[in-house]
């Protein structure tokens, strides 16, 4: 992510009319069996997984703070679908007691909160769903990671999912999937030596296709050495169907800067570019709130709407402080999912350690247990 009011209700947490808290309807996929299939976030979720942050090395005298995101953030997801929170076994308990009942604490060691880049990828082949584990590295060996690099075999291990390992190296922050063939990705965050040393763009692709099962991969320039990840695209451009996307844009008056002109080539790449059917590309803007006016803080602060959630009947997105720029976020959520409940979440301690709700979840895809 980017060196990127509070809510009414003293919770954190505000929601939006709409579809019922515990409405867990969700789109289904399109059936395509005899190949490995990438689903999209909005298809019907089994559970959401999430990590516990573990170290005060990482976080400091804001290791506290972090984790009550975190739990906030699993209690209201928790509201539409299970969430399994892994924790290392000595912090469990206390996870528990934080996150309350409702959310499942499992016992596997983790290091950090970044369950989107640490926990596998999910795709579905021949009705069968399996895990791509992507080989974390500390996003090219920048942070402490030991037991986030073994989470994919662990996780899967536990949950009797199949495994496959990929021949490349990513997080699930690098991928963006409209469950349609369709792969979105920033060249900064996977042509990098820091993961793929040695592999050209050309060759990533042709791993991502066979990996993934996807069917054709759009590029954009992303921005390299900036923030931890190298630009990730879930904090640039995110699928809210088939065809149509959201872009990170700036507070109006913001000086140009490159993560601007990172969503300025993004924009100019995907009006010409087409999708694995053949669509244009309809390109929605979501501005960023006023630095001036959030409640966070701090140099790696993530003012970005685009590192929003879609669970069960719901989706999930930050509430920074600007109320006219939260409210704003809400709405453009509620146009393109109107079937769903806009949830706003504070996780201002997230957000300055450089990452947003998205970055903190990841999704299996099946129907929720009954």
């Amino acid at each position: 992510m980017r060196p990127f009011a509070a809510p009414e209700n003293g919770s954190g947490i505000d929601r939006t009319p709409g579809a019922s808290a515990r409405d867990t309807t969700a789109a289904e996929p399109s059936p395509r069996t005899g190949r490995r299939r990438y689903g999209a976030e909005w298809e019907s979720h089994a559970r959401t997984f999430m990590s516990w942050p573990a170290l005060a090395s990482v976080w400091e005298g804001d290791l506290l703070r972090a984790r009550e995101d975190i739990a906030r953030v699993a209690r209201a997801v928790g509201e539409y679908e299970p969430v399994v929170v892994l924790a290392r076994p000595d912090q469990q308990a206390a996870a528990q007691k934080a996150c309350g009942r409702q959310v499942e604490v499992v016992p596997l060691p983790v290091d950090d909160l970044w369950a989107r880049d640490t926990v596998p990828v999910f795709v579905e082949e021949d009705g069968r769903v399996t895990g791509v584990d992507l080989n974390f590295n500390g996003w090219g060996d920048k942070q402490e990671h030991t037991n986030d690099a073994e989470v994919g075999r662990a996780l899967l291990a536990t949950y009797g999912v199949p495994r496959v390992q990929a021949p490349f190296v990513a997080e699930g922050g690098s991928f963006e999937t409209d469950g349609e063939g369709t792969l979105l990705v920033t060249e900064s965050s996977l042509v990098n030596d820091n993961r793929n040393r040695g592999k050209d763009r050309d060759q990533i692709e042709s791993e991502l296709i066979a990996t993934l099962g996807v069917e054709k991969v759009v590029w954009l320039a992303g921005v390299r050495g900036q923030d931890i990840t190298d630009a990730h695209v879930d904090g640039l451009v995110r699928f809210t169907a088939p065809g149509v996307v959201l872009l990170d844009q700036p507070f109006p008056g913001t000086p140009p800067d490159s993560w601007s002109q990172a969503a300025d080539q993004a924009r100019s790449v995907l009006s010409r570019a087409t999708d694995a059917r053949g669509r244009t590309f309809e390109i929605v803007d979501l501005p960023q709130p006023d630095l001036d006016r959030v409640t966070g803080e701090g140099d790696d602060f993530v003012a970005t709407y685009a590192n929003f959630y879609v669970a069960n009947g719901s989706v999930f997105l930050p509430r920074f402080g600007d109320r006219t720029a939260d409210d704003r976020a809400k709405g453009i959520l509620r146009d393109h999912f109107p079937q769903r409940e806009i949830v706003q979440v504070r996780i201002d301690t997230v957000a300055a350690g450089g990452g947003g709700i998205h970055c903190s979840t990841h999704d299996q895809p099946g129907k929720p247990p009954a």
